[in-house]
């Protein structure tokens, strides 16, 4: 047995789903990809949705839109996958990072603050795990400081801060429907957006810069003719990508809520774990759970993540702060130094959470780790 901390949940729905694409007239660019485009859209509660390959094409997409250019600087959290601060290089500006509150593991706005300069441009936040920032908080920066909220909302589809879901708040939001995520298309991902001028440059950006579209070209020769308005990249997701995406969008809600279940079977389970600190979960959140992520105490994570794996436990560490990476190291960060995600990074373990691990596999999860951190009783 096996058990990995994530992995998609895919039925016979979802596969007639892409049949029924693959035996259509279109493959890409087709009405698959603005069906699941407006059924995200509204269930956020955001007026415009552009889907693209992959969370990081969406990510890159923003910053394209927000108009972060070479010289500029964005913030955002150290704890995340290399993509939340990439997607700034790729524009040619850099990256700043504010550290992470404590309790919530997600950046703190206070730190915000003060990593603010002349050249800052946007805020990347990040839902870490799917437990939403302090958006109140960080958009009360932004309007202060004229800034671009993107939200990195890869972990959280579903979500929801005081009572909104998350996708429909900000300048900008990006979802990504990798396999491990609440719903997948494969790869893919997604950006959210209010603002329909932030609309027509991602609609541009995915296809090259390219439009056929009379009223955008500066002339037309003909229903042939087309013209490239800008510099773009081939960021198209296919239709029985999307048209996957859709069924699986069918069941966000029955995927978010057994996410939800597993984590309180957990929080549950290590509650008198005097070795393990489990998730903090802030008031004005309803986390998604993409992942649960412990702290372990007393003892060595490595060996606590060694003994899962040899159980057979995909565990899983989520995230080496990204400016201890070469790349960052060798341009310029070495002397950064985030203290809170430093702290957890050393102590953190990432164990099972999907929508498919059955109760008898989160059982045996639960009792290895206990045992792998001195607290339970060997088989």
């Amino acid at each position: 047995m096996y058990i990995p901390y994530g992995r998609q949940a895919i039925d016979e729905n979802d596969i007639q789903a892409v049949v029924n694409v693959l035996k259509s007239d279109f493959l890409t660019t087709g009405p698959a990809i603005e069906q699941f485009e407006r059924e995200v859209a509204d269930y956020v509660g955001a007026r415009y949705a552009v889907a693209v390959s992959n969370g990081t094409a969406a990510l890159h997409a923003a910053c394209f839109a927000a108009d972060i250019k070479e010289g500029d600087e964005v913030i955002t959290s150290p704890i995340t996958f290399a993509a939340s601060a990439n997607c700034a290089l790729y524009c040619g500006a850099r990256p700043v990072f504010a550290d992470i509150k404590k309790d919530t593991y997600n950046i703190d706005p206070q730190d915000i603050e003060k990593k603010i300069t002349s050249r800052t441009k946007a805020i990347v936040a990040v839902h870490f795990t799917g437990q939403p920032c302090e958006m109140e908080a960080i958009h009360k920066i932004a309007e202060k400081h004229h800034l671009t909220v993107i939200e990195d909302a890869a972990h959280a589809l579903g979500a929801e801060y005081k009572k909104q879901r998350i996708g429909g708040l900000s300048d900008l939001t990006t979802f990504s429907f990798h396999p491990v995520k609440h719903i997948t298309t494969g790869e893919g991902g997604m950006i959210l957006t209010n603002n329909e001028e932030l609309y027509k440059k991602l609609i541009l950006f995915r296809s090259h810069g390219i439009t056929r579209n009379p009223q955008m070209m500066t002339r037309s020769e003909g229903g042939w003719y087309y013209q490239q308005l800008c510099l773009g990249y081939n960021y198209r997701i296919t239709d029985f990508q999307c048209a996957l995406g859709s069924s699986q969008f069918k069941k966000i809600d029955s995927f978010v809520n057994r996410r939800k279940e597993l984590a309180a079977r957990y929080d549950e389970a290590f509650r008198d774990c005097k070795n393990i600190i489990t998730p903090y979960q802030h008031e004005d959140c309803n986390n998604s759970w993409h992942l649960y992520v412990i702290q372990v105490q007393n003892v060595e994570r490595k060996k606590v993540y060694d003994f899962l794996q040899t159980a057979g436990i995909g565990v899983n560490v989520h995230y080496i702060p990204v400016y201890q990476h070469p790349y960052y190291q060798e341009n310029g960060y070495q002397d950064v130094c985030c203290r809170n995600a430093e702290e957890l990074y050393a102590h953190m373990i990432s164990i099972p959470m999907y929508a498919s691990l059955k109760n008898e596999e989160q059982d045996y999860v639960i009792r290895k780790v206990k045992e792998a951190v001195g607290e339970g009783y060997r088989d």
